[in-house]
């Protein structure tokens, strides 16, 4: 018996999920669907099944874990965004239709509850929060990201037609719960291009 104990220590089994992964998946979903203040330290451990003293080995604080959700929120938009740069390298007009298009589906699920970093911003006001610093480094990355494709087209002043569309984009993240997604969709391209022509 004690030797089956031993062996749930270290790595998990193969395809088992780690307890890492269990709390972020946890924290992910609550954080993201009820607010992160608003959500425990003990809710995240009682809904993730792993205990308080394997989250806090994991995470130092709620801070480390709210940077980590952060951090994971990142890396997935990022994995879709470069997704949809790969299928339209060659066309720099589809791409930014395809991003609009995309963020508007986005916004259309019935799970959408805002941006997960701009709701972040909002609920920790401090600009040195760890996942503050996450949430802003998303906003300067679309900016970024947004001059380059910009750019591709021709635009005068790149830097500040993607500030402009950073602010379209984040304004209909805004509006998300109250625009209905097809006419989002529509309102994102068609000021995109308006911006461009």
């Amino acid at each position: 018996m004690k030797a089956a104990a031993r062996t749930r220590r270290g790595a998990p089994a193969k395809g088992e999920v780690s307890a890492r992964e269990r709390i972020l998946a946890t924290a992910n979903e609550l954080f993201y669907r009820e607010g992160i203040r608003a959500i425990g330290v003990d809710t995240v451990v009682e809904r993730s099944g792993v205990s308080k003293t394997s989250l806090y080995r994991l995470f130092e604080s709620k801070d480390a874990l709210i940077a980590a959700f952060a951090a994971e929120r990142d890396r997935s938009f990022w994995i879709w965004w470069d997704h949809l740069e790969e299928q339209h390298a060659d066309d720099p007009r589809v791409l930014l239709d395809a991003l609009l298009s995309g963020i508007a589906e986005r916004i259309g699920r019935p799970a959408y509850r805002g941006c997960p970093f701009l709701n972040l911003m909002a609920e920790f006001p401090d600009r040195n929060h760890p996942g503050r610093v996450v949430a802003r480094g998303n906003k300067e990355e679309m900016r970024a990201r947004f001059a380059t494709i910009v750019a591709k087209l021709g635009a005068a002043h790149p830097k500040r037609v993607a500030s402009q569309l950073t602010l379209i984009v984040n304004g209909a993240y805004a509006i998300g719960h109250i625009a209905k997604p097809a006419d989002l969709r529509d309102d994102l391209v068609d000021a995109a291009r308006k911006l461009l022509a």
